[in-house]
């Protein structure tokens, strides 16, 4: 039955949005397309779950696309009538219309380097002969197609630094396409690897190792499982019906496997996993394209990875024993856990990444969130700790071993990116490139608070906004966050983050349980029977911004993407009451089916999955599209997703839309906008700008907030 519903939706204006109060809507109707509803029912373990939007999940069928269209034209028809929409756009363009560089890139004679004018589509791929050389184009992708949602992504030098690899993806897809240039003369041979995913380029000889998988059958390509990743070896020159398969494993389909090589080409690693955390570590020595592989470490319980060989040993990154990581030299000879050598030791920070450059370590570290690097020599001795600007983020510190000049980029809330020439002997760092982002740092503050969550737990929070702001609960707030995957969430500069702040935003990023932030523990406090912890701690923190009189729920937004989707999907679905919108971007959100899909299988070893019994009624306490309750009051919603998005494919926004329109029963809109030719995150610099100026609209728009 088509459902109509009449909203109070609009604004009164208002001359400053930091005097901003709730403003009375005005009319808009609005109706929603029909979704139709079949009889689908499934049973887990004895217990019977509808699944009437069953039909949605098939994206390439005519009366999907046809649904896609209507809810689209809903959408967008509500948002043109947003009467600052148009002003928001041009106000993230003008502050995203700046040169853009990416930290250079060494190989050989040549450092590589992405540039970005401004409002390119994608970044511009240049190379020069030494560091004072002429940039010269090496690949420009807006030359590759008319909406420029052609992406590239260099992936792997030789070793020689006669060639590069690339990957080439279309409109957002996570499919790849592998690609070789000759460096110096810029052309491109001959070599084409498709269907690949999830891959790097690992070179040996005259070829490299790539993670690949069969050709899927027409019309799955976006939906069905991704079984039996496999390597290969590429010669070059040779078509890819050729490669020789170096690695299969029939018994498990389910599984990554993906291949490095040392600098030297004296060995290569295998990491094989069983989803997004945990793996084993296999390797041989590398005499010849074949060969066997050797355990070094069993066990998916933990994560290892080796970052380069000394002599005949192996320099290894792991968790075993050590949540919050440690640096081991491995004997293949005696990999056994009790002969492994200590090189540095765990602290009582998290180690979050290691490896190695100028015969150097560098350890990157994090005490709260934010960035500490170290250099240590390759016995452990520390060197010195680098010196950063200020607390914030840090990243890069890439070579070779014979490297004596190295590159990082440092960033933090109100600390524009810049880039950094480091040199290993002396220790010194100096600006190499600095932003040229219109923005005046001394009107901003940022801090960091620690609240309580629901069991007690202490949770930092990053908060950002305007000096001089009055804690009076009458700020806009923008709540944002991911809690999961141990990906930790640090101190960066958005661009697009200043429109919202100068119209008087509090932003707000709180570091969730099931991130990295603290370490294996902190993220195995967020997954799997654990997950409510990540949804507790934020709500945890939008009551805090609440009770410290930073908004109120009627102006609070909260906003997440993937796994983020996840957590907007969840606390919006637990406390529709705290939130005044909600913004789930591409998001996981339907829990008893998403490993049935493309790379969904990957992250059971995060959530668990309904095939087991006990995983099953953890997910189905939390599952956003199956805790809608019929005639509640939801937050104002825009739910994001693309037709293009293989990797939390579409079906979770257009199952989770169709069951909350149909139980809403509030005046906040709840809508859904799906991008054409774009994936999970944005294909190009436009459509980034447009979703952003439609998200920010709507937030402004449904807290009765005007933008001057």
């Amino acid at each position: 039955m088509r459902k109509r519903i009449a909203m109070l939706i609009g604004l009164i204006l208002i001359l400053s949005v930091s005097a901003c109060q709730n403003q009375t809507p005005k009319q808009i109707a609005l109706t929603y397309p029909e979704t139709k509803k079949v009889n689908q029912v499934d049973d887990y373990f004895g217990t019977k779950i509808a699944d009437p939007y069953r039909w949605l999940e098939d994206d390439n069928a005519e009366e999907v696309k046809t649904w896609v269209e209507e809810q689209n034209s809903v959408t967008f028809s509500y948002l043109e009538n947003i009467p600052f929409r148009d002003k928001i756009k041009k106000r993230i363009e003008e502050l995203y219309n700046y040169p853009k560089y990416t930290s250079p890139m060494k190989a050989g004679d040549y450092y590589f380097f992405r540039k970005n004018d401004g409002l390119q589509n994608q970044y511009v791929i240049y190379f020069q002969k030494g560091l004072d050389g002429e940039p010269e184009v090496f690949i420009d992708p807006n030359k590759l197609s008319e909406d420029g949602t052609v992406r590239i992504w260099l992936i792997g030098f030789s070793n020689d630094d006669k060639y590069v690899a690339y990957s080439r993806s279309e409109s957002g897809s996570d499919w790849r396409t592998i690609r070789i240039m000759e460096i110096a003369t810029k052309k491109e041979l001959g070599d084409k690897l498709e269907w690949i995913k999830f891959s790097r380029a690992a070179w040996y000889g005259d070829g490299l190792f790539y993670s690949g998988y069969d050709e899927p059958e027409e019309g799955a390509e976006s939906k069905e499982q991704n079984k039996y990743q496999k390597v290969f070896y590429h010669k070059l020159g040779e078509p890819q019906e050729k490669d020789v398969l170096v690695w299969e494993d029939r018994e498990h389909p389910l599984r990554y496997v993906w291949a490095d090589v040392t600098e030297k080409e004296e060995y290569i690693f295998l990491n094989v996993s069983e989803g997004t955390s945990g793996n084993e570590l296999y390797y041989r020595k590398l005499d010849g394209v074949k060969g066997e592989f050797l355990p070094l470490v069993e066990s998916f319980e933990n994560d290892s990875y080796a970052i380069e060989n000394i002599g005949d040993k192996f320099l290894v990154v792991t968790n075993i024993d050590a949540d919050n990581n440690r640096l081991v030299l491995v004997d293949p000879k005696n990999p056994d856990r009790e002969n492994w050598k200590t090189i540095i030791p765990e602290k009582p920070e998290a180690l979050s990444w290691a490896w190695t450059a100028g015969g150097q370590l560098f350890c990157n570290y994090l005490e709260d969130a934010y960035t500490h690097i170290y250099q240590y020599n390759l016995e452990g001795g520390l060197v010195r700790e680098i010196e950063l600007p200020t607390l914030g983020s840090a990243y890069g510190f890439w070579g070779k071993r014979d490297e004596k000049t190295l590159f990082y980029i440092f960033t933090s809330f109100t600390y524009p990116s810049t880039i950094y020439k480091y040199d290993l002997e002396s220790g010194k760092s100096e600006v190499f490139h600095e932003s040229e982002v219109k923005f005046d740092p001394e009107a901003y503050e940022a801090k960091q608070v620690f609240f309580t969550s629901k069991d007690g737990t202490r949770v930092p929070m990053f908060i950002v906004h305007k000096k001089g702001l009055a804690l009076d609960g009458k700020n806009p707030a923008y709540l944002t966050g991911y809690g999961g995957f141990d990906a930790s969430m640090t101190p960066y500069f958005s661009t697009t983050r200043i429109v919202l702040l100068d119209n008087g935003c509090v932003v707000a990023m709180p570091n969730l349980r099931g991130g990295g932030e603290y370490g294996e523990e902190w993220h195995k406090n967020g997954m799997l029977h654990n997950k409510q912890n990540v949804f507790d701690d934020f709500i945890a923190a939008a009551e805090y911004l609440i009770e410290e009189k930073y908004t109120s729920s009627d102006l609070l937004a909260i906003s997440g993407a993937s796994n983020g989707g996840l957590l907007v999907g969840a606390c919006m679905t637990q406390r529709p009451d705290l939130f005044k919108v909600a913004l789930p971007a591409v998001g996981v959100l339907d829990m008893l089916r998403y490993h049935e899909f493309t790379c969904g299988w990957g992250w059971v070893v995060e959530y668990g999955t309904s095939d087991d019994e006990e995983q099953f009624k953890t997910l189905l306490a939390y599952s956003p599209l199956h805790n809608l309750e019929e005639g509640v009051n939801y937050p104002a919603t825009l739910v994001t997703t693309a037709d293009h998005d293989d990797r939390v494919v579409p079906m979770h926004s257009f199952k989770f839309i169709g069951a909350l329109q149909e139980m809403h029963m509030g005046e906040n809109p709840v809508l859904i906008r799906v991008e054409t030719r774009s994936g999970h995150g944005s294909s190009n610099t436009s459509k980034m700008i447009e979703v952003l100026a439609d998200q920010y609209s709507f937030i402004f728009y449904n807290m009765g907030i005007d933008i001057d």
